[in-house]
């Protein structure tokens, strides 16, 4: 198996699965036995998707995609750290995937924590403190340019996130440079089912 899309066809497959979701019309490909005895040697998946961990947006259901599609990175918040950098670096240099998404979603309960521990002051305990401290400045950003509303700070955490991505990497920024993968950021609703493309770097 061979991966040959060219980021903007990447996304555009991501695009058709998720209308599919969207409409009910879901073909849950590349599920069956078949498929697993393909890829008992080796993975040439077409996306990454780095997400957030919330129970209701798991990234193979809402783009209809099966095994060895999508290589997926989740924690709360879509929180970037080295574990994670590591895992898309991986993605890009070792398995060549052309696309990279960064799916963040409406009502998410970290970017909730976090405007909620800027408006009382008081911050969470232990691991999860580290969680709202990554995420404050993309919720700082959103309160600087008069963006109050939770679904709003997610659009823009979703933006920020993939360009600390690049700033952070300079092997997906690389990537990016000579357009072998792009960065795009998704903003999902949880009410429809649809992922709304907010941001991108290298999508041509």
């Amino acid at each position: 198996m061979t991966t040959s899309l060219s980021p903007s066809e990447a996304w555009q497959r991501l695009s058709e699965g998720n209308a599919r979701f969207v409409s009910g019309d879901a073909r849950h490909p590349n599920q069956g036995a078949s498929r697993r005895h393909q890829l008992l040697s080796n993975q040439n998946p077409f996306a990454v998707i780095f997400g957030c961990s919330d129970s209701r947006l798991a990234a193979e259901i809402i783009f209809d995609l099966g095994l060895g599609d999508a290589f997926v990175v989740r924690t709360a918040g879509h929180v970037l750290d080295d574990a994670v950098l590591g895992s898309l670096e991986y993605s890009v240099s070792v398995l060549h995937v052309p696309l990279i998404v960064v799916l963040g979603h409406d009502n998410c309960g970290a970017v909730t924590a976090t405007k909620e521990a800027l408006e009382t002051g008081e911050m969470p305990q232990r691991f999860i403190r580290d969680l709202v401290e990554r995420i404050t400045p993309s919720v700082l950003t959103s309160l600087r340019e008069g963006r109050t509303e939770i679904n709003d700070m997610v659009v823009d955490h979703a933006k920020l996130t993939a360009e600390r991505l690049l700033e952070s990497s300079p092997v997906i920024a690389a990537a990016v440079h000579d357009s072998s993968t792009a960065v795009v950021g998704v903003a999902y609703r949880l009410e429809e089912g649809r992922a709304q493309l907010v941001s991108d770097s290298g999508l041509s």
